[in-house]
């Protein structure tokens, strides 16, 4: 059986005044102004010191003036607000520099580890031996992205992830005991500071490590008890609570960050801690294929990370070297080739996905609990009666449930031209034995190229094993993305659920519902009396701000900062080195 579950909360007489969704759009908007009014509230670098002061409690690292001009002169939108970073590094702060260049060289010490090796010295960087060929355009991206900054970071060796999923996870007590002692370090005294790295550093992270395997292997088996809920809590739900009835939605588990079907709080949604169901919702947790993790804090570099993990994020050489990119035909081209990327209103109505089954490996029929599989089946295959929130009938200016079959919805005044182009392509892969049920189950279809997503007004986004490459493309064009996902990046907080994009809960219980809202009504149910305006308002406002703050430069300045970060961390003398204005 599918664990596609739809019910929904409702009120005692099944109606509304209002559309969730409005009030949604409305405090999302303020969410975004309230943060970008404090992003960059320094004019100068003198007040970018000051600032970085009074949030960190801590002096900028050395050579942080290379950075300010740096990102200044790349008309950085964002100077002060790097608090995820500063989370990020927080437990780091626990250890001493010479252990984490110890654990820096036992994680790189054997191959079977799974980390790449960018070894940084004398203003050049250069990639480790022991690097398979299939992942080295990943490492030379990274190190692309720094080659404008390089001169200005200190010798030392790096530990880049080349996994799809996270490394990390660290047990809550002990986590917190780390991040309790990171904080009260480095803390700004009187002592002057030296604007210079330790002349030693090169030397220091030299060792002759007898190759050990720092990880735990536990792919291909569920990972959420062991590994995924326990950064949370000990009395949290997650901690406390096995969800073994697969047949009912887990409502206690999606309300916290929602409204009825309607996702609320796109970081709360990320954390498991408040929803042991997800043990079952998501490959990562149902059975990843490449799952090498420690449960000790160790300096992993990844592009991606569940919540709680406490890897080390930087961003993606997959979006800095344009793996996938946006690149449609220009408007006037006429030919026969030409996939153009035409203005929202010339689009199909359509929400539309093509993907593989690459989110994790299927065993015993764990499939069916996977995202991916479970968005094609709820599109094509779902029998049941699904709730959606439409006008009500009797009285449109109220919006009410209705259950409709999948047959009813195809029929609906509201539905009729409201479609979904779902579908997976090519073959089922990641399946071992349980590929035969999943190619009875789903139409495979051939892929698609690119470019051709910019026909449709709405594009679904999913991860997959890790995060997804697609999204900043999909934000770039004038469609309106809706996403889904466990996975989170060095940009989270630089954009705006309900703002720049549509948020969908991974129990996909509120996805008719929201596509309903903005692609149903009007003539024939074409979509024109829904809200497009909102629609087409949302995708633009995903376009120009991604064009402002995740653009290739702000992938250089965040890296650029991090590595300043990490230099000072693993320095003998990072209590007193570090960037100082005089009357600052």
């Amino acid at each position: 059986m599918f664990l596609v579950r739809v019910a929904v909360d409702v009120t005692p007489n099944n109606e509304f005044d209002g559309h969730p969704i409005d009030k949604l759009i409305a405090e999302a908007t303020e969410l975004h102004n309230v943060w970008s009014r404090q992003i960059a509230t320094s004019q100068t670098l003198s007040e970018a010191v000051a600032e970085y002061r009074r949030r960190y409690k801590r002096q900028p690292p050395p050579h942080f003036d290379k950075w300010y001009d740096y990102a200044t002169s790349r008309n950085s939108l964002i100077i002060d607000d790097f608090d995820s970073m500063y989370e990020d590094l927080l437990p780091f702060w626990a250890f001493e520099p010479d252990d984490l260049r110890a654990h820096t060289r036992e994680i790189l010490s054997d191959p079977w580890n799974e980390v790449a090796e960018v070894a940084i010295r004398s203003g050049s960087a250069e990639i480790g031996e022991s690097l398979v060929p299939t992942h080295r355009w990943m490492v030379a991206g990274a190190i692309e992205m720094m080659k404008d900054f390089i001169g200005w970071l200190p010798d030392m060796d790096l530990a880049l992830n080349i996994n799809d999923e996270s490394r990390v996870a660290v047990p809550h007590e002990v986590l917190q005991n780390y991040r309790k002692i990171g904080a009260a370090a480095g803390r700004s005294n009187s002592i002057a500071k030296d604007n210079s790295w330790s002349t030693n550093r090169a030397q220091s992270w030299e060792s002759e490590e007898e190759p050990r395997r720092m990880f735990e292997d536990a792919s291909f088996t569920n990972t959420f008890y062991n590994y995924g809920s326990t950064s949370c809590p000990p009395e949290s739900p997650a901690r406390r609570r096995h969800i073994w009835d697969h047949r009912t939605l887990c409502t206690t588990c999606y309300n916290p960050h929602s409204i009825g079907p309607f996702l609320r709080n796109w970081t709360l949604s990320a954390s498991p801690c408040h929803q042991p169901d997800l043990a079952n919702l998501h490959g990562f947790y149902l059975s990843p294929g490449a799952f090498k993790t420690a449960h000790q804090p160790l300096p992993v570099f990844s592009q991606s990370k569940a919540h709680g993990y406490a890897d080390l994020l930087y961003p993606s050489p997959w979006n800095y070297m344009d793996k996938v990119r946006y690149d449609p035909s220009p408007a006037d081209d006429a030919g026969e080739n030409a996939r153009p990327d035409p203005p929202f209103s010339e689009k199909k109505n359509t929400l539309f996905w093509r993907g593989a089954t690459s989110e994790g490996v299927s065993i015993v029929g764990t499939w069916k609990g996977m995202a991916r599989q479970r968005l094609v089946h709820l599109a094509n295959n779902h029998t049941s009666n699904i709730p959606i929130l439409l006008p009500n009938p009797s009285n449109t200016l109220k919006q009410k449930y209705q259950f409709l079959s999948p047959k009813k919805i195809k029929s609906h005044p509201y539905l009729q031209n409201t479609t979904m182009d779902i579908a997976i392509v090519d073959k089922i892969v990641r399946c071992r034995d349980n590929c035969p049920p999943q190619e009875a189950e789903f139409g495979l279809v051939p892929p698609i190229e690119f470019q051709e997503h910019w026909r449709y007004r709405y594009l679904m986004d999913m991860d997959g094993a890790g995060f997804s490459g697609r999204f900043l493309p999909f934000l770039q064009s004038h469609s309106l993305v809706f996403k889904t996902a466990l996975f989170r990046e060095w940009y989270d907080t630089r954009i705006t659920a309900w703002r720049h994009f549509v948020p969908i809960d991974l129990r996909l219980h509120g996805l008719w519902s929201t596509l309903a809202y903005f692609a149903g009504g009007g003539k024939d149910g074409d979509g024109s009396a829904g809200r497009v305006k909102e629609a087409e308002a949302i995708a633009e406002q995903g376009r120009e701000w991604v064009g402002k703050v995740l653009r290739k430069e702000d992938m250089e300045i965040y890296f650029f900062r991090l590595l300043l970060e990490w230099g000072r961390l693993t320095d003998d003398r990072r209590d007193e080195i570090g960037f100082e204005m005089l009357g600052v």
